[in-house]
């Protein structure tokens, strides 16, 4: 039978089966995924599955169906990817614009574990106002052509957001703090626990401990855990490089150049042009860093000081 998943939790998964409409309890049959290796978790939020029930609520897990997006971070403890979550149509990367501060480079690494699914920036508690940073940072993700939004759920102001989520399946991820659970309860009605800032380190205390799948009034949401940092998953450069758009306007002597520093590379030109920003641009050279800190020695290649 064919199922979703809707949670996982300690290896234990609720399962929904849309032949019968009914929930189960399950577990992987045998402990061990068939055909997966080398990930923290097999299973996550909106995994469809083949299952086998066993009794009226239980069931166990046969197989995963090819998953058509996700998103993935890396797991530092286990030194593997984790998946967070998949099967949506798209991400929704809340930061905020005040209190904790507004992270651009958290956005940038956020967009590089995406996979498959669109993105969409939501600047929430903007009834704190946006700094100048904030601004111009607004501007550039838009003019990369992310679509960015406003809002502010201590306001009620979440309709540029909310026009974004009906008819499809949206993650919300982002800081501990900057209020994703408020904004989901302000737009669903739904009532995920809210949590408070830090003050000691001005950042957010984790009040979701684990993806969630929220169904309400035509809006599907999966509600993950707030992290403090995100680490790129473990991938080809190549795939990291996609997620900055603008470093396809360069026009290198080499094809595949990565652009740190390679001989006939014209990246810097167009950083000292402006037409490539220069904080984006050393994002994207700080990720390739942490990649290459994470490779066996013998498969690292030194990257250039900039």
């Amino acid at each position: 039978m064919l199922a979703q998943v809707r949670r996982s939790i300690n290896n234990i998964y609720s399962l929904y089966c849309p032949e019968d409409k009914k929930f189960y309890q399950a577990r992987i049959k045998g402990k061990v995924l068939k055909g997966v290796k080398g990930e923290y978790n097999p299973l996550t939020v909106l995994d469809l599955v083949d299952f086998q029930p066993y009794s009226p609520t239980e069931g166990l897990v046969i197989s995963r169906l090819e998953r058509k997006s996700s998103f993935t971070r890396w797991n530092v403890k286990s030194s593997t990817n984790q998946t967070i979550c998949v099967n949506m149509d798209q991400v929704v990367i809340v930061c905020s614009a005040q209190n904790p501060p507004f992270r651009p480079k958290f956005i940038d690494r956020a967009i590089c574990c995406v996979q498959g699914a669109d993105i969409v920036i939501a600047i929430n508690k903007t009834d704190l106002n946006l700094d100048e940073e904030g601004l111009y940072y607004e501007k550039l993700y838009s003019s990369l052509g992310f679509k960015v939004v406003r809002t502010s759920a201590e306001k009620g102001d979440v309709s540029s957001l909310s026009s974004l989520l009906k008819g499809k399946i949206s993650a919300f991820v982002g800081q501990s703090g900057v209020g994703k659970s408020s904004l989901i309860n302000a737009i669903t009605g739904s009532s995920e626990k809210v949590g408070e800032i830090s003050l000691k380190y001005d950042r957010g205390r984790h009040t979701t401990n684990h993806s969630s799948f929220i169904q309400a009034d035509g809006y599907a949401i999966i509600d993950t855990p707030g992290v403090r940092e995100i680490m790129v998953p473990f991938e080809e450069k190549e795939i990291v490089m996609q997620s900055f758009p603008e470093l396809s306007a360069c026009r290198c002597r080499y094809d595949g150049c990565l652009h740190q520093g390679e001989d006939g590379c014209s990246v810097d030109a167009m950083v000292e042009e402006g037409i490539i920003d220069e904080q984006r641009y050393l994002s994207y050279l700080r990720i390739l860093d942490s990649l290459d800190e994470r490779r066996p020695i013998y498969m690292r290649k030194k990257i250039l000081e900039k």
